[in-house]
């Protein structure tokens, strides 16, 4: 490392090349700031964990495996694709008897959670078991017995004796209510609660011999780990798993999975894209710095540098500058992380109790990749000026290379036919293999771009000047300039194709996708009035819609996620569908929702026969007769029979099944939708909130708020960290052309001419740009949108013409600003 240790030489650089090692300092603290920030994500997201409080006074909580597994290969080749399952995985009750048999275990106790209604209000029912180790306890009365409840005291609203309606799973009955509880400790507070006796408590539920988890309470003094060993081996064969310390509160906060897989979905996927970015840019910026002092290098060699000693003056520049620029980055970092963190918690996608992780591993990565990156764009750039002949150097320095170097134009030609290849790849496949084919386009076109970058300024400068060749002589002298500095040209260009390549595909492929699923969305629905209700609907409220006059059709709609089997061969991997049970038969459907029907029908839709989306069927491989092998939300494996495929699963569920086959697995049985076909608006408002089609296809665009925010933020963040390169390498090379523009200045050339040929250099460079990104943007979003909707992009005019009317205002903005400066110094 003392070889690498900054000399007089890289010190002096660094003070008397201010600008340009400024706009590296930029360049390499924004990289850090991008990848601190999504590295503490990824951090948090793999470390996500909250404390227990249900089960807070259990030593073992035993529960089932909250994920689905597919496993593909075998042996060496043999790999596991986990999915966290919809709705909860819940182990056989019984297993609380061989696990209070482990003798330092002083009891074991299923517990049940449940939704219930009690006259239009949301109530939480547990089995009063579960007073053991929640601490509830009884205020006044005993203890439930069958067609008994006890009631919190704080909301009863009824006295000891009194009878009470109560809405389930299995329907609406009578209870007696046999006590007044207090919550204890362990019951979060989430509403009224209600205790039912333990043997009755799974079948309101809806899943008989079921229990959410087992609590196992240890005796005073046994050792938590011993207990967990003990209980563990007396489950052994059941697949039931036991939990200890923090992981007893994955097990009460189904959300944390979905956290977890959120914060490492941004922290690594988008953070993976981002780094290569972050990357790309901070290297190109580094290699314009180094290639912008190729003079400096020359005459270094010529009067008697070694190649060694320009080697080391590179690396130890970087080593001057990259350290600092990193940990300059990696506090506003930490700042980003908290900042996206927080908004995350606030969408409700992170549970309340999760804590932002932040340690020096991020940061130490941060540092570490920008220094890498650094040297290794010096030492690439830096070849060249060292290895040249001393004689030679000031005369290479003082004309650019007219053509890329042999291996560069190869590796380019290479990107762009492997884009091409993906691009029909990506075109002929659906779904899930559509989009990751096409992340493969944006890649490698990018670094087409990188590679090609002198080529293609230097075709795109000659037409620009054929266009307009007759306006002026700044227009001339602007093309005529980027055609001979070709590279400076593509290091500028670069930057401001990222951000509309990276911006474009994410923010349009959420306008397609919305744009296509809202049409849908509103064609699909025929019926005349839509009932809902934020709590759930009753178990009868079909059977009393469809009573009612006038009433042609009413469908119940059981609304939640399965999990299916995508890919091809070894590439294969589990996709949540969204997923509807409905009640009646598929023609009373027909009646209320049009789901396009391409082939099959509906009217066979029942126990063990499904329908499902075409875009489902073509990345599943499957089609009419076939069975699909899925997930129900609890992990239940089922193979139905498919019987229809339709055309409108995007806007509307994905899978259409009885709603008996899913009932009893979900937590909650109550319907979510009531589809109404005649009958009058007034007479359903006793079962719930009534609105029309259009205005329940507006409430259903709303609850896709968070996957709005969550790419616009992500594009924002790619898009400006591009932007903010841009304008740094613009900048850099204005600033870097004092000398030329003085020498214009000297032959005659006014102020206002020189900042004319400036304007028009830029606004080629920006305009380039927008065209190229564009170019890879739309090729990209073809494949993917047609994969994933079935249809073209959808590209709203005003957005795209604020994003290009952005881009060119900064890259002019970047080249006027310092150009004025340079004009308004004597040297120039």
């Amino acid at each position: 490392m003392s070889r690498l240790a900054p000399n007089g030489l890289a010190r002096a650089a660094v003070r008397f090349k201010p600008a340009s090692f400024a706009g590296t300092f930029v360049a390499l603290m924004m990289s850090a700031l991008i990848v601190s920030a999504c590295g503490i994500l990824l951090e948090t997201g793999a470390r996500a964990s909250v404390p227990a409080e249900r089960y807070g006074r259990a030593a073992v909580v035993v529960a089932a495996d909250q994920y689905a597994h597919l496993v593909t290969g075998s042996g060496d080749g043999r790999s596991d694709s986990p999915g966290l399952l919809p709705d909860i995985a819940r182990v056989d009750a019984v297993l609380a008897h061989r696990a209070a048999r482990v003798p330092q275990v002083n009891s074991a106790v299923p517990d049940f959670t449940f939704p219930v209604r009690r006259d239009g209000r949301a109530l939480t029912g547990h089995g009063w078991g579960s007073h053991a180790f929640t601490g509830a306890v009884l205020v006044s009365g005993t203890a439930p017995r069958t067609g008994e409840v006890v009631l919190d005291a704080t909301a009863a609203k009824a006295a000891v004796g009194d009878t009470i309606a109560l809405e389930t799973a299995t329907g609406r009955a009578e209870f007696r209510v046999s006590g007044l509880a207090k919550a204890g400790t362990g019951d979060v507070p989430r509403g009224a609660t209600g205790w039912f006796s333990d043997a009755q408590a799974p079948v309101l539920a809806g899943h008989p011999g079921k229990a959410d988890a087992i609590a196992v309470l240890a005796r005073t003094g046994a050792d938590t780990d011993d207990v967990a060993d003990a209980v563990e081996k007396a489950l052994t064969g059941t697949r039931a798993h036991v939990y200890t310390g923090d992981d007893r509160g994955a097990v009460e906060e189904h959300g944390l999975g979905y956290a977890k897989e959120t914060l490492t979905g941004i922290g690594g996927s988008f953070g993976g894209i981002a780094t290569v970015v972050a990357v790309f840019t901070a290297a190109g910026t580094v290699a314009l710095s180094v290639g912008q002092r190729a003079r400096e290098f020359a005459l270094l060699r010529a009067i008697g540098a070694t190649p060694r000693q320009i080697r080391r003056a590179v690396a130890a520049e970087a080593l001057l500058v990259a350290p600092l620029a990193g940990l300059a980055g990696c506090l506003p970092g930490i700042g980003l992380a908290q900042w996206w963190f927080g908004q995350l918690k606030d969408r409700g996608a992170i549970p309340e109790a999760v804590d932002l992780h932040v340690s020096f591993i991020p940061l130490v990565v941060a540092v570490a990749l920008g220094l890498l990156t650094a040297l290794a764009a010096g030492w690439a750039a830096g070849r060249r000026p060292a290895r040249t002949k001393p004689g030679q150097a000031l005369t290479d320095a003082s004309v650019e290379r007219l053509r890329p170097g042999v291996i560069r134009t190869g590796l380019g030609i290479g990107a762009v036919v492997g884009g091409a290849f993906l691009t029909g790849l990506a075109a002929r496949s659906a779904g899930d293999d559509a989009a990751n084919a096409a992340l493969g386009v944006v890649m490698l076109f990018m670094l087409a771009v990188a590679l090609l970058g002198p080529l293609v300024a230097r075709l795109c400068a000659t037409l620009f000047g054929l266009a307009l060749r007759d306006r002026s002589a700044a227009v001339s002298l602007a093309a005529a300039n980027s055609r001979t500095n070709a590279r400076r040209m593509a290091s500028a260009i670069t930057p401001i194709v990222l951000a509309m390549a990276f911006a474009s595909t994410l923010v349009f492929l959420h306008t397609s996708e919305t744009h296509v699923a809202t049409r849908q969305l509103r064609a699909g629905v025929i019926a005349d009035h839509v009932v809902t209700d934020p709590v759930g609907l009753p178990a009868d409220t079909v059977a009393r819609a469809a009573r009612l006059p006038g009433v042609d059709a009413a469908v119940g709609l059981l609304e939640t996620q399965v999990l299916v089997p995508v890919g091809s061969g070894g590439d294969r991997w589990l996709q949540g569908a969204a997923t509807q049970g409905i009640s009646g038969s598929g023609a009373q459907l027909a009646k209320v929702q049009d789901l396009d029907v391409r082939g099959g029908s509906l009217d066979r839709v029942g126990r063990g026969r499904i329908a499902i989306d075409k875009t489902l069927a073509t990345s599943a491989h499957v089609g009419i007769g076939d069975r699909l092998p899925l997930y129900l939300p609890d992990g239940t494996k089922a193979r139905p029979e498919v019987v229809a495929v339709y055309g409108r699963g995007l806007g509307l569920p994905a899978v259409t099944m009885d709603r008996a086959s899913l009932a009893t697995h979900v937590t909650s049985g109550f319907d979510s939708t009531l589809l109404v076909r005649g009958g009058d608006a007034g007479a359903l408002a006793l079962l719930g909130k009534v609105t029309d089609a259009s205005g329940y296809a507006a409430a259903r665009n709303t609850d896709s708020e968070l996957n709005v925010w969550a790419n616009y933020t992500m594009a924002a963040l790619l898009g400006g960290f591009a932007a903010v390169a841009a304008a740094n390498t613009l900048v850099m090379t204005v600033l870097d052309r004092r000398r030329e523009l003085g020498m214009l200045r000297l032959v005659g050339a006014t102020r206002l001419q020189v900042m004319r040929m400036l304007r028009w250099e830029g606004l080629l460079v920006a305009t380039t740009g927008v065209l190229l990104g564009t170019t890879i943007a739309v090729t990209t979003l073809i494949p993917m949108t047609r994969g994933l909707t079935g249809e073209s992009p959808y590209i709203p005019p005003l957005l795209y013409g604020v994003f290009a009317a952005t881009a060119i205002g900064l890259g002019l903005l970047a080249v006027t600003l310092p150009a004025r400066a340079v004009l308004r110094d004597g040297r120039a």
